[in-house]
């Protein structure tokens, strides 16, 4: 069951950060694991295991509804928590991608399969699989903090999450941003640049 594109998909995440604001991004040590994976936007399904447990990710991946980011706080980064046949699996179920503050293992089988999934890296040590948590509550990942709900939007520019309150506002000015973007030239963005440098370098008396 392949994942279906969700809102926000055909905005990059570097336009939603500068509508955000830095809160919102998390930090550039949650990365994709391979290169040039397809841009994944879909509801946060916020999962939270203990260090070097793995129990509560496996448990999301039957739980979380197809279309469904799921976003993990993963305890650290000496054991992985997840590997191949738990992202393939979830791939089978529809779940959109795996963003995890922590590690996985299995790279080459990952990646093979397409699935996409940003973490901070790659350890071929499992965790055990002993502590429950609750699913779907708040959590902190990536330096941001994640509710079941929010959207997340991620590809090889970083992950940002649009609180669930604020994603119809942000969708339309997200597409606005990007289609005045879209429709400048060079030309005129380099005439408007200089202007606002210089301005900025006038402000602070510089004569350079």
């Amino acid at each position: 069951m392949p994942a279906t594109p969700g809102p926000l998909s055909d905005v990059s995440p570097t336009t939603l950060a500068d509508l955000l604001g830095r809160e919102q991004v998390m930090d550039f040590g949650l990365r994709t694991l391979w290169p040039t994976p397809p841009r994944v936007a879909g509801p946060a399904f916020t999962v939270r295991c203990a260090p070097g447990d793995q129990l509560m990710l496996h448990a999301a991946i039957y739980r979380a509804a197809p279309g469904s980011v799921v976003v993990v706080e993963g305890g650290g980064t000496e054991y992985a928590v997840a590997g191949g046949n738990v992202c393939a699996v979830a791939q089978r179920r529809g779940i959109a991608a795996f963003v995890v503050d922590g590690v996985v293992r299995d790279l080459a089988e990952i990646r093979a399969s397409g699935f996409p999934v940003f973490a901070r890296g790659v350890v071929p040590k499992p965790g055990t699989k002993k502590a429950a948590f609750p699913l779907n509550e708040e959590i902190r990942c990536g330096g941001v903090t994640v509710r079941a709900g929010d959207l997340v939007v991620a590809d090889e520019e970083g992950v940002v999450v649009v609180p669930a309150t604020r994603q119809d506002e942000l969708l339309q000015a997200a597409r606005a941003k990007a289609a005045k973007e879209a429709a400048q030239s060079l030309d005129a963005w380099e005439t408007d640049h200089y202007a606002r440098i210089q301005q900025a370098l006038d402000a602070q008396g510089f004569t350079g």
